[in-house]
């Protein structure tokens, strides 16, 4: 009788494990619509302080933009001469009262040189929002699949916990028929406490990634998340030389370029600053001991004495000269990272396709040969718990495979991003 006891307690526990396979969802998850990463990536983009701060920045500049465009004010002078002297100017009886306005005239070209400045600072500070938006966007990206991941991860170590339970107690019938030793028991338990505690483990770990993912977007998350997300894996290609980067366009040249081309309209602008401006303007004078009035026009331009513009002019080349080297610098740099980037998403994805093509399906057919065996005596138990142990495993690392290449995905399509109107400066 107690034969026949375990015999059926064993099958059970087979037929257990093999519904285990097929997975389960994540008990107490959210229902509803799927809350996609597109929406995610919006809403983020709509609460995210950088984004506040560069739509601020970029209202900055087109209000520089509107004051580089601004011609200088007129000024209104007044004096009085020939006042509180000696002899007939005692007092104000000669006194000589001028009043009038005076307007400054720029040569040079500085408005068009301010302006050309100030429209480098503003293609500049879109281009600063365009990166602020795709450093957003990878954020939220590695954040939801993150979150994904952690969920599935939930589902296969509940999975191996109603395995280790199973387990546990086929080994006590076992043992109670005398047909094991108690240790094979001891060792059933430890096996299911651990599983229970990864059980755990794993769904605090899934809440902190579902909530840093609300806290990144600003809202909470509704909904369940695109699960399928994970599995879009690109077909397998043959290994061959890599295509040559292309990295006209992208954000990170975009914005050294613009920073030269606000270099060199600083040049521009230091050698404008180079030649004075003139001040003109009329004014009408009252002689007092007469009670007569005349016209009066004054012309005033500075002297360049001290200050001959020079060393600004040498201050803005040399920073042109930086500016240009550092755009160099900086497509070198976006080539390489380009280049490694791609790189690591290929590999990550042949190995997500290997982990979860050919090594998880030869471990669960590994695990459906150990269940057979089992129930045919044919296998021990610890052969049966070490392939249910391995497709656990294989399929937690198919599901860190996964992940690897979508987070590798969204770093490629981040340094690959192009600027507004193509970075053209």
């Amino acid at each position: 009788m107690k034969m026949l006891l375990a015999a059926l307690l064993a099958a059970a526990s087979c037929a257990t494990v093999a519904q285990a396979q097929t997975g389960v969802p994540v008990q107490n998850a959210p229902t509803g619509p799927v809350y996609t990463l597109d929406q995610a990536v919006a809403a983020a983009g709509g609460s995210a302080p950088a984004s506040e701060a560069a739509t601020a920045a970029v209202q900055a500049a087109q209000a520089g933009r509107t004051v580089a465009g601004l011609r200088p004010n007129p000024v209104v002078q007044g004096q009085i001469e020939n006042i509180i002297g000696s002899g007939p100017y005692r007092g104000l009886r000669s006194a000589e009262s001028t009043v009038g306005f005076a307007v400054p005239i720029e040569l040079g070209g500085k408005r068009g040189a301010r302006v050309a400045v100030a429209n480098a600072q503003l293609s500049r500070a879109e281009i600063q929002a365009a990166i602020i938006a795709a450093d957003v966007r990878l954020q939220v990206t590695q954040l939801y699949v993150e979150a994904v991941a952690a969920e599935r991860r939930v589902v296969t170590a509940r999975d191996q916990a109603r395995i280790a339970s199973d387990a546990l107690r086929g080994a006590s019938v076992r043992v109670q028929a005398g047909r094991a030793s108690p240790l094979e028991q001891q060792r059933a338990d430890v096996a299911r406490i651990n599983a229970d505690a990864n059980v755990e483990r794993q769904l605090r770990l899934a809440e902190a990634a579902r909530a840093n993912l609300a806290r990144r977007i600003g809202r909470p998350v509704d909904g369940t998340l695109d699960d399928t997300l994970l599995d879009q894996l690109p077909g397998a290609t043959v290994y061959g030389p890599m295509a040559p980067v292309e990295t006209a366009g992208t954000l990170a040249l975009a914005a050294a370029n613009a920073d030269f081309t606000i270099a060199e309209a600083g040049v521009r602008l230091a050698r404008a600053n180079r030649v004075p401006d003139l001040n003109v303007g009329p004014a009408l004078r009252r002689l007092e001991a007469t009670n007569d009035t005349a016209a009066v026009f004054t012309v005033s331009i500075p002297i360049p004495l001290f200050n001959n513009g020079r060393a600004a002019i040498a201050q803005a080349t040399a920073q042109r000269t930086q500016a240009d080297a550092q755009r160099r610098v900086t497509a070198l740099d976006i080539e390489q990272a380009i280049t490694d980037a791609q790189a690591q998403a290929a590999n990550a994805a042949t190995t997500a396709r290997a982990a979860s093509g050919p090594a998880l399906a030869a471990a669960q057919e590994a695990a459906r040969i150990a269940r057979i065996g089992y129930r045919e005596g044919k296998f021990g138990q610890l052969e049966l718990l070490d392939a249910e142990r391995t497709l656990a495993e294989t399929r937690v690392a198919a599901i860190d495979a996964l992940a690897n290449y979508q987070n590798a995905r969204a770093q490629v399509e981040r340094l690959t991003a192009r600027a507004p109107n193509g970075g053209n400066q």
